[in-house]
């Protein structure tokens, strides 16, 4: 058989096999949207119940060092590499999330409005499940279980599809969650998982626009834009993590290391952690700043005026590229700013509009900074960090949107439905 022909193939089979995913998911879902709240928190706690047993936590464990086998041969970078890696903690965070969403009010069924209109007819807005959801993701196995649950809980059917990276971990985590489904009465094909991880096979399911409701591709850039050039289903995207922090003239120093510290080494590897620290340049204690964050670990890259102040800065040689740059490691960009009209610029200029942080004991700075920063997260003294689904009592997230539609920042159980009217009347007709 020739290239061609064997590429024609494989289009054809790639097509039939993401209709029969999206026809499954379909299926499911009509029966998943009405099954009751008992039934679908049921599911989540025997999941969670089953990720704390020995037994279960080995096998995962063990699909884990599969993965992190693989990334040592694929060279993956350490930042990525720490997203893949589970720890028994690890696993009993998602089983601890689980019991979180499972005691979450329902939202499906939620009454937003309801009156009665001029033609005597009554009318109730509620919220009922979105439908299929497809995410695609990289790196972190966690997600698994979060866009999993969540999508449980609002009575969504999911289509997962995780990085090639991480695909043993993944698997093992879908199992537990199709163990769940299935011991409740509900079909398994609800929470379906991609076990093809060819990229062509990824442009067909994005291609099902008649079975799947919605797209939330979670990565870096390139698979933003993979899947947002090769789709017409809607997407909400969650992009990288160019996330800054400010520290105004006016700052407490012992606050502004703590949280300059804390956004950026506690966990580097994260979309909430910052990549760009902005100082005031009448900050009073520079020196002392820096000098302190590379003690804490920091790798510092700074302008001129920056290197100029601290011998432990390495200049930029490329602003362009080096500000707008999600690092995901300890590497983290310094700029000295002659006024907070010039942070916010630099904000607008290289922020991705995910997570937006000020230091300062100045109300009118502060007002100025809330009103001028657009982004999905404003943080006033305290740590970007907190821009998270857990942090903010979602239990989970599918993730944090960075775009403007339908929802903007952690994506929660609640951001899974839509809404529907229901008018009812005593055979009124319009006039």
């Amino acid at each position: 058989m020739n290239t061609a022909t064997e590429t024609t193939s494989n289009a054809g089979a790639f097509a039939e096999k993401a209709r029969s995913f999206g026809q499954k998911a379909r299926t499911a879902f009509r029966q998943i949207r009405k099954a009751p709240t008992s039934v679908r928190n049921q599911i989540l706690l025997d999941a969670a119940g089953e990720l704390e047993e020995n037994r279960v936590q080995a096998q995962i464990l063990s699909a884990n060092e599969k993965d992190l086998a693989l990334a040592d041969e694929m060279q993956i970078s350490e930042a990525l590499k720490e997203r893949l890696t589970l720890t028994t903690s690890r696993i009993q965070s998602m089983a601890d999330s689980l019991r979180e969403i499972a005691a979450f009010p329902d939202p499906v069924g939620e009454v937003i409005l309801g009156r009665t209109l001029k033609s005597g007819v009554q009318m109730v807005q509620k919220r009922v499940p979105m439908g299929v959801v497809f995410t695609v993701y990289e790196s972190r196995p966690n997600v698994t279980i979060d866009v999993g649950a969540l999508c449980l809980k609002s009575g969504n059917a999911a289509i997962l599809r995780g990085g090639k990276e991480a695909f043993h971990s993944n698997l093992a985590l879908h199992t537990i969650l199709v163990s769940a489904v299935e011991r409740n009465g509900i079909s398994a094909d609800c929470i379906q998982f991609v076990d093809d991880t060819d990229r062509q096979f990824l442009f067909e399911l994005l291609r099902q626009d008649q079975l799947i409701d919605l797209v939330v591709p979670r990565g870096g850039g390139a698979l933003i834009r993979a899947v947002s050039e090769n789709t017409s289903i809607p997407v909400v995207k969650h992009d990288k993590g160019v996330c800054n922090l400010y520290i105004d003239t006016s700052a407490d120093y012992r606050m502004a290391i703590e949280i300059a510290k804390n956004a950026k080494l506690q966990r580097p590897s994260v979309c909430n952690a910052i990549e760009n620290l902005l100082i005031h340049q009448d900050f009073p204690h520079i020196e002392s700043l820096l000098s302190d964050l590379k003690d804490a670990g920091a790798i510092l890259l700074g302008c001129a005026r920056t290197a100029q102040i601290s011998s432990d800065v390495s200049p930029i040689a490329d602003p362009e590229t080096e500000y707008s740059t999600e690092y995901l490691d300890q590497r983290l960009a310094v700029k000295i700013v002659d006024s907070l009209d010039e942070a916010i610029s630099f904000i607008d200029t290289y922020g991705s509009g995910h997570s937006e942080a000020i230091i300062s004991n100045s109300q009118d700075s502060i007002a100025q900074f809330r009103e001028s920063v657009d982004t999905a997260a404003i943080l006033i003294n305290c740590s970007t960090r907190f821009h998270d689904g857990g942090q903010m009592g979602m239990g989970a997230e599918v993730g944090i949107s960075t775009g403007r539609m339908h929802v903007r920042g952690p994506m929660g159980v609640r951001d899974l439905t839509t809404t529907t009217y229901i008018m009812e009347g005593r055979g009124n007709i319009r006039q």
